[in-house]
């Protein structure tokens, strides 16, 4: 057995799922599918985006959190795991070396079983949302996901050998309620994208639409026009940077050499209502020892920001919306305002916008009211930044409400993240995203 890694403790996050795909197994042409996709909600109670899919023989629906970070696919095989299609992956095995695998199971005396193989490549899932890893078998067994999206479930792909890990009983916990692992967006080998592509023979690449509460959104891997009701066809229309790899590992469980599986894109400076706001530079590069930086988040809820660059953003956004009345602070957030008292536009409330700019002053991530205010319980709404402390690894962390409700086409083969800003001015959202 493996030993169970309390790695740390981070700020929870939320979701619900949004649809179930079908269950029927059917052919596609041309010898594989050209797309398929994951369909995506937001868990209310938690704030985490969560997904559906179906594995295993006979097929089961899964219910797992969208990670933009993570080596693979991790799933609780302890608890009611019953599949004839599962199989180890050996010790030694080219899938085990390509996982890059420090550990070999060799000690497990009860009754086979995924939790339980013998000589069995090992790998550490983790859970991102609370900071702890433990060990686990890297197996694999049926996967199978839908080819089209709307308007209903059709034709499902299905990947006979899809690697993935292991996880426990209670890696599960403090994922949003009836999710039994974690879904892998990463750059990494055995992820979702890669593996995929390398199943189905598409593009390396997936677009991501995170939804609010109370709608749905969805995942699309692979070649597809983005297509939104009523006609709106983002395809040709998004804005590239380059996706860069930091050179050190911020996963929870990692070997020394190890880069980063996650993405990050190269931030120079953030401005609001159009005027620069001050900051310390050296903050958004990311340095030798992995330190610094910007990256992209589905399990932070919220951005996170270091500390002095928190405080230039929410003075200078203080500054352009002193004629509106404010609130007091409601916990993780610092400035808040009378919600009564803000205006409502198309693109949600009446507030400045902030632009992330990135590798220059034309290219930037324009963020709306919509994604950059949080309505709370009280009738506040309050910018939607948290102050992530004086000395955290990544500078800036970007959450999933500044994503929600705009499209993300991350390309593996290019290194390039696609963006729209936000679908509210296309007349259009995530709910209505579509294929085929």
């Amino acid at each position: 057995m493996f030993p169970r890694l309390v790695v740390a403790s981070t700020a929870a996050l939320l979701l619900v799922i949004f649809a179930l795909v079908s269950s029927c197994r059917a052919a596609t042409s041309g010898g594989g599918p050209s797309a398929v996709l994951l369909p995506a909600s937001k868990d209310d109670a938690t704030q985490q985006y969560v997904t559906m899919f179906r594995q295993r023989t006979p097929l089961a629906p899964v219910k797992a959190v969208l990670d933009l970070g993570n080596a693979m696919l991790w799933v609780d095989c302890e608890a009611g795991y019953v599949s004839s299609s599962y199989a180890r992956v050996p010790c030694g095995s080219k899938e085990c070396r390509l996982a890059n695998s420090p550990s070999c199971a060799t000690t497990c005396n009860g009754a086979p079983s995924p939790a339980c193989l013998n000589d069995t490549c090992g790998g550490f899932p983790e859970n991102t949302v609370t900071r702890v890893s433990t060990g686990g078998n890297i197996i694999t067994d049926v996967l199978s996901l839908p080819t089209t999206f709307r308007p209903s479930p059709g034709p499902v792909a299905t990947a006979p050998a899809f690697v993935f890990t292991c996880g426990a009983t209670f890696l599960t916990e403090g994922l949003a309620a009836g999710a039994t692992g974690m879904v892998s967006l990463s750059r990494a080998r055995f992820a979702l994208p890669t593996q995929l592509a390398s199943t189905f023979r598409f593009s390396r690449k997936f677009a991501l639409c995170l939804p609010p509460a109370s709608a749905g959104g969805g995942v699309i891997f692979g070649d597809a026009p983005y297509v939104f009701q009523p006609g709106v066809d983002l395809s040709k229309s998004l804005i590239y940077t380059p996706l860069l790899v930091n050179p050190v590992s911020t996963a929870g469980v990692s070997t020394k050499g190890d880069k980063s599986n996650e993405y990050f894109i190269g931030l120079t400076g953030i401005k609001v209502n159009g005027r620069a706001v001050p900051l310390n530079t050296a903050l958004l590069a990311i340095n030798k020892k992995g330190v610094g930086g910007t990256k992209l988040s589905t399990v932070a809820p919220y951005t996170v920001l270091e500390t002095s660059i928190h405080k230039a953003v929410t003075d200078a956004f203080a500054a352009e919306t002193a004629s509106i009345p404010r609130a007091p602070a409601v916990a993780p957030f610092k400035l808040c305002y009378d919600g009564s008292k803000v205006g409502s536009t198309r693109v949600g409330p009446a507030v400045p916008t902030i632009e992330l700019v990135l590798q220059s002053q034309s290219t930037s991530w324009v963020v709306f009211g919509a994604n950059s205010m949080v309505a709370t319980k009280g009738g506040a709404l309050c910018l939607g930044v948290v102050d992530g402390g004086d000395a955290p690894v990544t500078s800036v962390v970007i959450g999933g409400h500044m994503m929600e409700d705009n499209l993300l086409e991350f390309d593996l083969e290019k290194s390039q993240l696609g963006f729209s800003s936000t679908l509210l001015f296309r007349q259009t959202n995530c709910n209505n995203f579509r294929l085929g």
